[in-house]
């Protein structure tokens, strides 16, 4: 479970994020390093956590024209520490192609479909569609199947519809994960509990606030991982 637990770095100094990983020691393998933390270590990050052997989400989501998608992958493909990166799959599929194209055969290559933080009205409203966000969300992930990527970005709830569409070994990565349907869902909308998650077809579990706001942040890695790990 520990490949399958990715915790997100969400800090704005390089500093609180090594004073994290320190906490969590080998508690955890994987670690999300998304616009905040890459921006404010000006991508120096990665180089500390290749240092220590860590696994890396490179949560960027690359949403531009084919070419720039292009070179953006092309990046991504270059630091070995980078196990994974993700594009927008309201690029459509060509962006989405020029990404599958750039990246190492070794990396995973995922789309967002409908982030965490959005719900029902959300999608209406936005997108000026009928759809649910379960709808919307399946719709999504079949473009960014065809398209030849590894799989998606979704929240859990959706994990099973798409992996019932889109086959067994396409790859669900799934935040919005909290301890208990109670806990303080910050701004998320569209959650589940980790083992909630796990039987609903989520491959990976990103997961920030519970564990890195946590008193014990190792001690709470820890119980999500033995969460998940429930029958």
């Amino acid at each position: 479970m520990k490949e399958r637990l990715i915790v997100a770095l969400d800090f704005d100094t390089q500093e609180k994020a090594e004073q994290m990983i320190e906490k969590l020691g080998d508690s955890v393998i994987f670690y999300k390093v998304g616009l905040e933390l890459f921006l404010n270590s000006a991508g120096s990050i990665l180089k500390t956590l290749s240092s220590l052997n860590k696994k890396v989400f490179l949560d960027l989501k690359f949403h531009d024209i084919p070419n720039t998608v292009a070179a953006a992958s092309r990046f991504a493909a270059k630091d070995k520490s980078i196990s994974m990166f993700n594009v927008h799959s309201s690029g459509c599929s060509e962006m989405i192609k020029q990404a599958v194209k750039a990246k190492r055969p070794d990396q995973t290559l995922i789309a967002v479909t409908a982030l965490t933080s959005l719900d029902d009205d959300d999608i209406k409203e936005y997108f000026h569609t009928s759809l649910k966000t379960s709808e919307f969300a399946l719709n999504l992930a079949k473009e960014t199947k065809k398209a030849g990527a590894d799989g998606v970005v979704c929240s859990a709830l959706e994990a099973s519809i798409i992996k019932g569409s889109c086959g067994s070994d396409f790859i669900t990565v799934c935040p919005g994960i909290r301890f208990t349907e109670t806990s303080d869902m910050g701004d998320q909308k569209r959650v589940l509990t980790p083992n909630e998650a796990i039987q609903n077809g989520a491959d990976y579990l990103v997961v920030g606030r519970p564990i890195t706001e946590a008193k014990n942040p190792k001690e709470a890695a820890e119980m999500m991982l033995k969460e998940m790990m429930k029958d």
